[in-house]
């Protein structure tokens, strides 16, 4: 397994922060896992509240936890709720469910981390999200369209969200 490096996940954080800026979004924060779900790297803009760096990690967990994008591990929920209140109870960390957890893939679909943003509605959360992947020339799952990559990856395909303004 390919591990994210650091400064990879600084330039993720800054993908987002820019796709922030160049929309004129409120305050985010983002949060970058490991493969592992473990915290790589979180970052605050000035002006969010106390809150944001839990809901933030709690996105890019749901998006690991089930490996799809965490607007996904929401549709599920309202799809099977007992499924996803027993999942929740085994969980070893929190999960979100809203928007804005996007696993992080490389060239190969293999999941190398998620990032979680939170801080302006969640479609564009989403979508800073997935700016500050692509920023580090990674992958998400939306980028994937050859079905035997699909498949092999285990990729769980949603339309991806677009800029609104």
């Amino acid at each position: 397994m390919r591990a994210i490096t650091l400064d990879e996940a600084m330039t993720i954080i800054n993908g987002c922060f820019g796709a922030a800026k160049s929309h004129k979004l409120r305050p985010l924060t983002a949060v970058i896992l490991d493969a592992g779900g473990r915290l790589k790297a979180a970052l605050k803009q000035d002006g969010c509240a106390i809150l944001r760096f839990e809901i933030a990690y709690g996105k890019a967990y749901a998006a690991l936890s089930m490996g799809r994008p965490s607007r996904l591990v929401l549709q599920k929920q309202r799809e099977k709720p007992v499924f996803m209140e027993n999942l929740m109870d085994l969980a070893d960390g929190p999960m979100f469910l809203e928007a804005g957890g996007q696993l992080i893939r490389d060239a190969t679909g293999e999941v190398i981390g998620a990032v979680g943003v939170t801080g302006d509605v969640g479609e564009m959360d989403d979508v800073c999200a997935v700016a500050g992947i692509h920023a580090a020339g990674y992958k998400t799952c939306s980028d994937f369209s050859d079905p035997e990559v699909i498949r092999a990856a285990n990729v769980k395909v949603a339309t991806p969200q677009t800029s609104t303004a």
